[in-house]
């Protein structure tokens, strides 16, 4: 994979007369962790859009473990798991079903034993009969990480992933992206508004305002206290003004 995992040049993405995303460069280095972090509308989802292929960007590149092209892109996306915004369930299948759903469509058959290896990983194997519809927002959080683990993934892009999760289960998700992290060397580039939470796991940050990458740093620029990072983030933003 090299040195860089993912890497963008001058990405632009507009609607109209609405820039979304301005000249962002950003590299983002193998097997770390990189916390993406930005207000509402700042462009972070539109950028994890572009990355897995659902948006096309106006103007500028970028290479996912060195493929630019786009076969080479379209086959580097099956070494990623995406968790962008709510994947579509299917609310009178059982979770299980669900997943052998994501399965066929992926590979055309679906694998008992790996889809109740992730649900085990996420914590979900004692609900994998249970209905959709009948799913917490929380659990329906577990689906969707399931779902992005199913091709053994090399990449992890997560959107909020820890959205709706009560506070153990946000510890049990913290543990789950450290052991994939450090145990299974996987890419995670993960966005958040608990900084908090982010200073647990991220070992490298990116700074995202009004569609521009401010600034890029690793965790060890980040002052050593229980408020350092909103306080780095708060400081930054203050600049700009």
């Amino acid at each position: 994979m090299g040195d860089f995992a993912l890497k963008t040049s001058k990405l632009c993405k507009h609607y109209g007369k609405n820039q979304i995303l301005d000249n962002v460069t950003m590299s983002v280095p193998s097997k770390s962790i990189y916390g993406l972090i930005g207000e509402n509308g700042a462009g972070k989802t539109t950028l994890f859009r572009i990355l897995a292929g659902l948006s096309q960007p106006s103007s500028g590149t970028f290479s996912i473990m060195q493929s630019v092209s786009f076969r080479d892109l379209s086959r580097t996306r099956r070494k990623i798991g995406f968790m962008i915004e709510m994947p579509a369930l299917y609310p009178d299948m059982t979770v299980l079903q669900n997943l052998f759903i994501q399965q066929i469509q992926y590979d055309g058959y679906k694998d008992a034993s790996k889809a109740v290896g992730v649900l085990q990983t996420v914590g979900l194997d004692m609900q994998q009969n249970k209905k959709a519809r009948h799913l917490s927002l929380g659990m329906k959080q577990r689906l969707a990480l399931a779902i992005a683990l199913l091709n053994n993934p090399e990449i992890l892009i997560l959107d909020e992933p820890i959205n709706g999760l009560d506070p153990m289960g946000i510890v049990e998700i913290r543990e789950l992206l450290l052991s994939l992290n450090q145990n299974n060397g996987i890419t995670i580039i993960i966005s958040s508004h608990i900084l908090s939470e982010l200073e647990h796991i991220a070992t490298h940050y990116g700074f995202l305002h009004h569609g521009k990458l401010l600034q890029e740093v690793s965790s060890s620029a980040i002052p050593q206290s229980s408020d350092g990072l909103e306080c780095f983030y708060k400081d930054m933003l203050e600049g700009e003004k």
